[in-house]
């Protein structure tokens, strides 16, 4: 073959090369947008709001605490109602008690304080009769007495005109001085004996307080014979049988309380510094995210992870059931209150990005530096307010332009 035979054959190969990059350049220039166009790209408002990173594990939901059940007073079991296993519900009853001696003791009490009801009233009625026949006795002496000294009086008229002697009114006289005794030492009797009845009367209402108060713990009591779930739980064991003679004070069930729920986790050796009893730690359950704080960590590890506890801050703890599976985020860093963007295609989060801020129909191209960066969000401390539209990701990649056009869809 000839020179100019080779020259024929190499310049359509070269010119197909030229025109296969050409068409690939094209092609990648076509690609990038010179505009935004509505419906293809997505937006943030920068607004204000708490910034958390946090390392990931699991953890598995238990009770956070466990309730023991103890009888009441020495008994017999009459009847278990649930066994362990079961679950139950705040108020259910459990395990039902003799209720005999309990109301034996009621109808004693009942007696007593009729008794005493009726000693009262009759201590009182003597009270009001003593207090009459006190009160005749001592007005009695008091007219004694008047009449004596009227009896003087006149006496002394008489011996003036000598129609009596000295002798008769110094007798008189003496039986004035001793009837007034009489009635001294009869009024301070009157008083001993009033305050003797008084005395006895509030000794009478004191023992009736005492078994007022005796009956009410005896009724009361009867309520606790029907052993009843304080909370929400799980039976985890019974310790009595139907019949058993038991004392007072002896366990009878262990339940768990699903009232107050934990999460018993565990986490790798190299983040076992992150691990501190206080910190926050997130609970997340489907949708839900609920807050927790570490509030136990196991000494010693075990196949080199570290265990450790969380206990919800939340009343609302309904979200959970035990030995579900979740997932938990141990809070290493937070800032609340802070202006932030979220995560999307077109950020990078390095310490200084330029994004494009919308203003009417423009993306206007602005430099941003960030603080805090988490997972989902940004912190902005330069460049940005909050109420901003920023672009956050596009279906292709934007020109590197001072700003864009946006076209929108009429």
């Amino acid at each position: 073959m000839n020179l100019m035979s080779k020259h024929r054959i190499l310049f359509p190969t070269i010119f197909s090369s030229f025109l296969f990059f050409s068409l690939i350049i094209l092609t990648t220039c076509q690609q990038r947008q010179s505009s935004l166009v509505e419906g293809k790209f997505e937006t943030y408002i920068i607004d204000r709001g708490n910034i958390e990173t946090f390392e990931v594990c699991e953890g598995y939901v238990e009770p956070a605490n466990e309730v023991l059940l103890l009888s009441p007073t020495s008994s017999i079991v009459d009847k278990i109602i649930k066994g362990a296993g079961q679950q139950v519900t705040e108020g259910e009853a459990i395990i039902e008690l003799d209720t005999k001696p309990v109301n034996d003791k009621i109808e004693q009490l009942n007696d007593q304080l009729a008794v005493a009801n009726n000693n009262l009233e009759r201590t009182r009625l003597n009270a009001r009769s003593t207090k009459a026949d006190l009160l005749f006795s001592q007005e009695t002496k008091k007219l004694k007495i008047a009449s004596i000294k009227s009896t003087v009086s006149d006496q002394k008229q008489l011996i003036d005109v000598g129609g009596i002697s000295q002798a008769q009114v110094d007798k008189t006289e003496q039986e004035l001085i001793l009837a007034n005794k009489d009635l001294q030492l009869a009024e301070e009797k009157n008083t001993i004996r009033l305050a003797q009845l008084g005395a006895e009367e509030k000794g009478l209402l004191l023992q009736i307080e005492m078994q007022e108060k005796e009956l009410l713990q005896q009724r009361n009591l009867l309520k606790m014979m029907q052993v009843k779930a304080p909370s929400n739980g799980i039976i985890l064991s019974i310790h009595a049988k139907e019949g058993e003679k038991i004392q007072g004070e002896k366990l009878l069930a262990t339940i768990s309380d699903l009232s107050r729920l934990k999460v018993e986790a565990s986490i790798g050796e190299r983040h076992r510094k992150l691990i501190k009893i206080g910190r926050k730690a997130n609970i997340l359950a489907g949708d839900e995210r609920l807050q927790g704080r570490i509030s136990s960590i196991m000494p010693r590890l075990d196949n080199g992870n570290l265990h450790f506890s969380v206990v919800l801050t939340e009343d609302d703890q309904s979200k959970l059931i035990p030995n579900q599976k979740v997932e938990l985020h141990v809070i290493r860093k937070a800032k609340c209150n802070v202006l932030r963007i979220k995560k999307g295609e077109l950020l990078d989060f390095k310490d200084k990005q330029w994004l494009y801020k919308v203003i009417g129909d423009s993306a206007i191209k602005q430099e941003f530096t960030f603080g805090l960066i988490s997972e989902e969000f940004a912190e902005i401390t330069e460049g940005g307010q909050e109420g901003n539209e920023i672009v956050i990701s596009t279906s292709t990649p934007l020109r590197n332009l001072n700003s864009v056009e946006i076209e929108r869809q009429k």
